[in-house]
């Protein structure tokens, strides 16, 4: 059996050495790191157990250096040194998820108990993390629900692709649960030990967002005190998601492609490139193609990003999940809110299996929360939303269930394309019609 691996931060020289003895004579292996800068390349390249580190240090101090592992690995277990004095600091770093803090001078004995005990926490963490994995592989894709053809489909294709290194194109409307299915591929992968990191490439202006995904170097801009490592180094080994993708700066564009095609960046203010090893999956509620013709989107780009297309169905062509999802997440209300699990009614079921959906998923949730605190014992019709009642044909009509013929129309379209994997030429030729004429159509859909 392998001997538990604990990395050492601390700037002074024989304070190190006496850590690293007295660790090694308790039976661990012992890294050391002078600086948290360097903690971070050490911890990013070994599969370390638990980070004890001093709070005051030269350069990065020990509570950024606690984030960024955090960032790293959500699970790491971060033990925090510190003067007496500053316990305020350690206080300040439990906050932010250290696990423990001892303060200098320390009592030997009382040192390595709490670092005994870390161990044992960690190796809880990774038993349950392999334990939910297992139990996800057997038990299906646990936060995605629903029995339909369409999402039967990407079922099927996550688990063709998930040990694969090719980049993924997840496509669909707000709410469809492109962040979902990215998570079901890195948590079937081998890189499913390793950190999952998203990015709304939408949510930040170009220069930050540049920093974010690449890092800078200190001094690189105004405000850049440190080193920053960066998203694409940061999920080594893991998967970064690249969310809403078509919202990027054309410049980044460019930047991007190149990372993607050399397997490296090159940090803001820094001149020699750095390799990472990180799965890419790209996410967009838009039409690339359609982009790429309006010179919003570079196509080579595209190509290099879409090596993989998952479409994500939205929920209103595919009605028979939603019973499902109410139930789903009606238990999970029940469970966070401390309450017992409410029924629904059948006009309620119906209302909501009538409705279209434009937020897709999101919105079922959130209008089913906003039911069930607003309801008493069950959930009745009059408990939703005025408009998932009003609008629409009537819940109680005999043909509430029945699709209109542009609906079953606009079925059947969204079911052929997920079929051919989102590939329009393919599908516009099952169907029948142009290219253009499909666009068209897919076009109002997005509008509905």
């Amino acid at each position: 059996m392998s001997r538990s691996k604990i990395l050492v931060v601390e700037d002074e020289e024989l304070m190190r050495s006496i850590l690293r003895q007295l660790l090694e004579d308790d039976g661990f292996d012992v890294l050391t790191a002078d600086r948290a800068e360097n903690a971070l390349e050490i911890f990013s390249q070994n599969e370390i157990n638990v980070t004890l580190t001093d709070i005051r240090m030269s350069g990065m101090d020990g509570l950024e250096l606690l984030d960024r592992l955090k960032a790293i690995d959500p699970e790491a277990i971060v033990v925090i040194m510190t003067a007496f004095s500053s316990v305020d600091s350690a206080i300040a770093a439990l906050r932010k998820g250290a696990y423990d803090y001892v303060t200098k001078p320390f009592v030997n004995e009382d040192l390595m108990q709490t670092v005994r005990n870390a161990v044992r926490t960690g190796d809880l963490f990774r038993e349950n993390r392999f334990l939910r994995r297992e139990l996800d592989k057997h038990t299906g894709f646990s936060e995605m629900i629903g029995e339909s053809p369409a999402l039967q489909n990407v079922f099927r294709i996550i688990e063709k692709i998930a040990d694969s290194n090719a980049a993924v194109l997840i496509s669909g409307e707000s709410g469809t649960g492109k962040e979902l299915v990215a998570r079901a591929i890195h948590l079937r992968s081998g890189r499913a030990e390793k950190a999952f990191l998203a990015v709304n490439c939408g949510a930040l202006p170009e220069s930050l967002l540049e920093s974010e995904l690449f890092g800078h170097v200190k001094g690189a801009f105004t405000g850049a005190a440190s080193d920053k490592k960066g998203l694409f180094r940061s999920a080594d080994g893991g998967t970064l998601l690249l969310d809403e993708i078509g919202e990027m700066p054309m410049p980044l564009q460019v930047k991007l492609l190149r990372a993607l095609q050399e397997r490296e960046v090159t940090p803001v203010g820094a001149s020699i490139p750095v390799t990472f090893d990180a799965r890419i999956i790209a996410a967009t509620n838009k039409d690339l193609e359609y982009e790429i013709g309006e010179n919003n989107f570079r196509e080579d780009l595209y190509y290099r990003l879409n090596v993989i297309e998952i479409a994500l169905p939205p929920l209103r062509s595919r009605r028979e999940d939603i019973p499902l999802l109410t139930k789903h997440f009606l238990s999970k209300f029940a469970r966070e809110h401390n309450s017992i699990e409410k029924p629904i009614e059948p006009e309620a079921l119906n209302a909501l299996v009538a409705y279209d959906w434009n937020g897709n998923i999101r919105e079922l949730q959130n209008s089913l929360e906003r039911a069930f605190l607003l309801s008493g014992d069950q959930i009745s019709a009059s408990d939703l939303p005025p408009k998932i009642t009003n609008n629409g044909p009537s819940p109680s009509s005999s043909n509430s269930l029945q699709p209109t013929l542009e609906e079953l129309e606009q079925r059947y379209i969204l079911e052929t394309l997920s079929a051919v994997e989102n590939d329009k030429a393919s599908a516009a030729k099952i169907l029948g019609i142009d290219v253009s004429t499909l666009y068209r159509k897919l076009k109002r859909y997005d509008n509905m």
